[in-house]
């Protein structure tokens, strides 16, 4: 697996679903090198989110096209971090949020995820975490964001996985909402010691 995005099928059509770049069709990786988030899916995850995105700062962990992180923009996130090793997933990141107008609230980072993370001071509202099916790349990330302090008071996190592969949460994050939609399930996480 590539530690850096989403794996499956690229070359989909993406789209902005609602606020300011509503509508957009957004670029994506061609071949197996992402998963993009379907158009459902995404609709689902914003709809459990309610107005969480309203002045959040973002963190679009394995961003892949980056579509998450804009969704948030386009709702009035005040900024979003997106994360990528993978340098043709960087490039369209980079394309996407030019096309979207986002450039002056977006940081994009070249990097795996645990380097970022452990480099990282910055605290975030809401954080998607999405990589490769089949991995520990999930439960690696959840275990670093708690142990580094990199969560806000409200933080929520918005893991994406196969529904026979769902990370351990363990004894760090409560389930807000756990939804599943054909084989993929959608948990959303907080923090226990935010309480």
């Amino acid at each position: 697996y590539n530690i850096c995005t989403n794996y499956h099928r690229g070359g989909m059509c993406l789209r902005v679903i609602s606020g300011k770049a509503r509508g957009l069709k957004l670029d994506s990786l061609p071949g197996l090198s992402t998963r993009p988030t379907l158009d459902k899916v995404k609709q689902a995850i914003f709809n459990m989110l309610f107005d969480k995105a309203y002045d959040a700062v973002v963190l679009d962990l394995f961003a892949g096209s980056g579509a998450m992180g804009i969704e948030c923009l386009s709702r009035g996130a005040k900024s979003c971090t997106f994360v990528d090793c993978g340098k043709d997933a960087i490039d369209i990141v980079n394309k996407n949020i030019s096309k979207a107008k986002f450039d002056t609230q977006s940081i994009v980072v070249k990097n795996d995820y645990v380097s970022f993370l452990n480099s990282c001071s910055q605290k975030f509202d809401i954080v998607f975490v999405d990589p490769p099916y089949g991995s520990d790349y999930a439960a690696n990330a959840l275990n670093i964001l708690y142990k580094n302090n990199l969560l806000c008071t409200d933080a929520v996190i918005v893991v994406e996985s196969a529904k026979d592969n769902i990370p351990a949460f363990h004894h760090m994050y409560d389930v807000l909402r756990q939804k599943f939609y054909g084989t993929v399930c959608v948990s959303l996480l907080e923090a226990k010691w935010k309480k």
